[in-house]
């Protein structure tokens, strides 16, 4: 290193006042509306807990982390409080929750009625019952709830009582301490292509932790505090009750712990318990997933869940390939069910050409649509079935999953009588919501589809101006009319929640929440356009300050993050929605409008080629997509082509690091929580589907670490402590650092104490905000422009 590089121990900065306010505004609230759809829960929450918070002491093992204290996962934010609004009055209840309550999920009865939810403590996780029609509330269960390794708290389907773990032990079980001996593996002619994986279980010690800490028993509670404990103890992945309630499915993991791969691919056992927690039937015993091909799938019964609308019927999905995508093979899948009492042996009920992705019941029993997917060809097919054999499989969609503009929408759900999840069905139709891209940017809509002629109706469509998004149905209106939630904003008003009218249109705000930042109401918003010098059409959200002198170039922050297409016409769709309000959350860009700067976020970086070998040409397709984005804006005279600065996280850090490498345009960038040696991921990264000894040209190329003597602008790095991300361990960026201060760089690392993937502590962000101001502030603001690389 050379004299100028040194390292501090610094307290915490924070950003001008006018941001921390900003920064402390209340987030928009969510809703979930009643199943019955006569009442909206309407939740708060906070976002931002203080340092000291996430600092508590965290077991990091299997790939989860979990308070071991609480017994809960890791989680950043909670619930500050509830409030309900009945649909046709518009009376507001509001719920009686702790004081102090750091609260989880709430979750309506199967029939409305009722709805519970989670209070962290200091000494554990309590369960609590609310009444919505008074706000009343009273404490199921004292802190005995284990949420280590999930939210398993459910109502049974007919809503009589509740399933969910509880901890083995009333206090944390104490592990005893001993010197680790040497860490030993062994590795014999199989291969194990396995990403790098965070937080794996290491050795014996790490093993009686795990299994001491995530241990659980399944136990049924009443509305009085009742509690009856089920089966024996175990480490639980799922539990969920047949929709008659006489049976549950678990699934539980098994010893010996896998060290190569992490909980959701341990060994485990599928099993049918009685709803007295006795055996029924062991539906599979299958091995810790650790030789998975890459974009391959375990072998064995996988996605099993009960199928709705019947007492007691299992569906799951087997491979018929291996699990191996690179196979030929007829079918890639198998369907299959099994009905109480699950002594016979299962029965086909689909197949699938392509690789089974998901599984949509109706509302007609025994309906149901499948989906599948190609690899190569990116698109993804969604057939109509019928179990009962009442019909032929159909085809209803078959499309690139990057097509934007033709996405359909996402099935309208709504809960069955058995409590279960199915897809809406009015007069022979099914409802689909989607985002609505055009060219002109985001609309959404709602439509109908009739399932018998496949005609497609629009319902509903979101204003001109506002960006409005469907929620959920709710109950009729008294003329007949539908009416539905939904949440709507527009670039000078902040997203609310409204009830919409099918024939009035909206009917009355269910929120009303105020501007954050009343000061930035004259912020502009514009969908922006413009053309690649390889013909692919590229867009972005220009932001700019409201106190923007006419004629006056400003500099420019582009925040991007590289997305992979295999063909040009779904690379170039407009993914950006110019209609919303501009609010400014976290760690935002868009916070630099506050200094003066023009931001363009969402700028699309489409990496387009064959799927097998996209990225052998990532470097010219970043370089040549940012270097499109200024000459549009500098064409327009709206930013200092001189000043130009870019951001990202993550993926988009590698973008960072790259455009500083190999474009002489960028003036200086921050990337955030980034990995830059691909050699250090060398089974795979993002969507690559090769090994780094498959295709070794692209992993060195596509690793700015390896041309940092050619990084001669400011680089601003900043990583979580405590990075839980494959692939973006912390040592990516500090590796980094080191080489551009042994090479007489210009560079600065920020490594956040307790800090994950993403930013959390309110201290953390308000400091990010502060560097990042700080960083392109002395270098995009003053100095004439610099020489730099180029390839």
């Amino acid at each position: 290193m050379n004299a100028e590089t040194r390292s501090i121990l610094s307290t915490w900065k924070s950003p001008p006042r006018d941001v921390v306010a900003i920064v402390d505004a209340p987030g928009t609230p969510v809703v979930a509306v009643e199943p019955t759809g006569g009442r909206v829960l309407i939740a708060a929450y906070r976002d931002l807990p203080t340092i000291e918070e996430i600092a508590r002491p965290i077991a990091k093992l299997a790939g989860h982390r979990f308070d071991p204290v609480t017994a809960h996962w890791q989680r950043t934010w909670h619930f500050t409080g509830f409030s309900i609004v009945d649909v046709e009055t518009r009376a507001r209840v509001e719920i009686d929750v702790p004081l102090g309550a750091r609260l989880g999920r709430p979750l309506w009865s199967p029939r409305g009625g009722r709805v519970v939810f989670t209070n962290e403590t200091e000494r554990g996780v309590e369960l609590w019952l609310a009444d919505p029609a008074t706000g009343a509330t009273k404490r199921l269960l004292g802190p005995i709830l284990h949420q280590s390794l999930g939210d398993f708290v459910r109502f049974l389907p007919d809503g009589s009582a509740l399933t969910c773990l509880v901890r083995v032990d009333a206090v944390t079980p104490a592990v005893a301490e001993c010197v680790r001996g040497p860490i030993v593996e062994d590795t014999v002619g199989r291969a194990a292509t396995n990403r790098t994986f965070q937080d794996l279980l290491k050795d014996a010690t790490d093993d009686a932790q795990f299994r001491a800490l995530a241990m659980a028993r399944l136990a049924r509670v009443d509305f009085d505090g009742g509690v009856v404990e089920l089966g024996d103890a175990g480490i639980f992945l799922d539990a969920a009750a047949s929709p008659d309630g006489r049976y549950v499915l678990v699934e539980r993991a098994l010893e010996p712990f896998s060290h190569v791969v992490p909980l959701h691919r341990f060994a485990r056992t599928v099993e049918v318990w009685d709803r007295d927690g006795s055996l029924v039937r062991e539906l599979a015993r299958l091995p810790a997933a650790e030789e998975v091909p890459i974009q391959g799938v375990p072998t064995g019964p996988r996605a099993v869940s009960w199928q709705p609308l019947r007492p007691a019927t299992l569906v799951w999905a087997e491979a018929q390939d291996g699990g191996d995508p690179r196979k030929a093979a007829a079918l890639r899948d198998r369907l299959f069910a099994l009905d109480a009492p699950f002594s016979a042996e299962p029965r086909p009920i689909d197949a699938t050409k392509e690789r089974f992705i998901g599984l949509d019941w109706t509302e007609r029993r025994d309906e149901a649509f499948v989906t599948d997917w190609h690899r190569d060809t990116r698109f993804a097919t969604t057939r109509q079935i019928a179990v009962d054999g009442a019909f032929e499989p159909r085809e209803v969609f078959h499309r690139s999953v990057d097509d934007r503009y033709g996405d359909p929408g996402e099935l309208v759900h709504v809960r069955g009588p058995d409590g279960l999840a199915v897809a809406r069905v009015e007069d022979g139709c099914v409802w689909l919501a989607g985002d609505g891209a055009t060219p002109r940017g985001n609309r959404p809509f709602l439509d109908r589809l009739d399932l018998t002629t496949r005609a497609t109706t629009r319902v509903w469509t979101a204003r001109e101006g506002r960006y409005e998004s469907f929620v959920q149905f709710v109950t009729r209106a008294p003329d007949g009319a539908r009416r539905f939630v939904l949440r709507t904003e527009s670039p000078g008003e902040p997203p609310n929640y409204a009830l919409w009218h099918e024939r009035d249109g909206e009917l009355a705000r269910l929120t009303h929440e105020v501007d954050p930042h009343p000061g930035l109401s004259g912020v502009t918003r514009e969908l922006v356009t413009y053309t690649r010098a390889d013909g692919v059409p590229l867009s972005g959200t220009l932001l700019l300050p409201q106190d923007r002198e006419p004629g006056r170039r400003l500099p420019l922050v582009i925040h991007a993050y590289p997305t992979e297409f295999a063909d040009v016409r779904t690379a170039g769709q407009v993914s950006a929605a110019p209609t919303r309000f501009t609010r400014l959350l976290g760690t935002s860009p868009a916070f630099f409008l506050l200094r003066g700067y023009a931001v363009l976020e969402q700028a699309t970086i489409p990496i387009v080629g064959p799927p097998e070998t996209v990225n052998d040409t990532f470097i010219e397709q970043v370089v040549a997509a940012a270097e499109a984005a200024i000459d549009a804006l500098a064409a327009r005279g709206i930013i200092d082509e001189q000043r130009v600065g870019v951001i990202g996280h993550s993926y988009g850090a590698l973008m960072v690091a790259t455009l500083l490498a190999h474009s002489g345009r960028i003036r200086a960038g921050i990337a955030r929580s980034g990995a830059y040696n691909r050699t250090l991921t060398p089974f795979g990264y993002q969507n690559e589907r090769r090994t780094l000894w498959q295709a070794k040209q692209a992993y060195l190329d596509n690793s700015p670490f390896l041309f940092a003597d050619r990084i001669k602008k400011p680089l601003l790095l900043i990583h979580g402590a405590d990075d839980e991300n494959p692939g973006t361990f912390p040592l990516q960026s500090q590796r980094l650092f080191h080489a551009l201060a042994g090479l007489g760089g210009t560079a600065r690392l920020v490594v956040l104490p307790h800090e994950g993937h993403g930013y959390s502590a309110r201290e953390s962000v308000l400091h990010v905000l502060a560097e990042q101001y700080e960083w392109f502030d002395k270098h995009l603001e003053g100095g004439a422009p610099e020489a730099g690389g180029g390839r």
